[in-house]
């Protein structure tokens, strides 16, 4: 981790009310991971103590102490996926999955209505069958 990136993220977000989270998102999309020279500096800019920090980064499924160099697929299980049909679709993305790709269950990508959905490398993708869904995770 560049100290003088992470540096900048924090000064970015330092002066906001509620500045923790969007740091953490912040820094985990810049380096993959809060690792805990990560947490260390984020917690003394905010006048937190690390184990703060850390409990939010553990809590948070967003949040990685070390990157997963795989593609991710996250795959909406919320309710409205569910009624619509995403449980019969689970074992058949696992299987595409394998050890390759990390199939990340979410829960709402706000695509309600046209569930079962997935995001793929920030793209969403919304109807889909099980031939799209193992079609993207194998193009992950």
């Amino acid at each position: 981790m560049q100290t003088s990136e992470l540096d900048a993220i924090i000064a970015e977000h330092s002066g906001r009310k509620g500045a923790l989270l969007p740091m953490l998102h912040a820094v985990q999309q810049a380096y993959g991971c809060i690792d805990a020279k990560a947490e260390k500096a984020i917690a003394e800019a905010l006048n937190l103590s690390r184990a703060e920090v850390h409990g939010v980064v553990s809590f948070y499924h967003d949040f990685t102490e070390a990157p997963d160099p795989r593609p991710v697929v996250e795959l909406c299980r919320a309710e409205a996926c569910k009624a619509r049909g995403v449980e019969a679709l689970v074992a058949a993305a696992e299987a595409a999955a394998g050890e390759r790709v990390n199939l990340k269950e979410v829960y709402c990508l706000g695509l309600c209505s046209m569930g079962p959905s997935a995001r793929v490398h920030g793209k969403l993708y919304a109807g889909l069958d099980e031939a799209e869904l193992v079609k993207l995770v194998t193009t992950a």
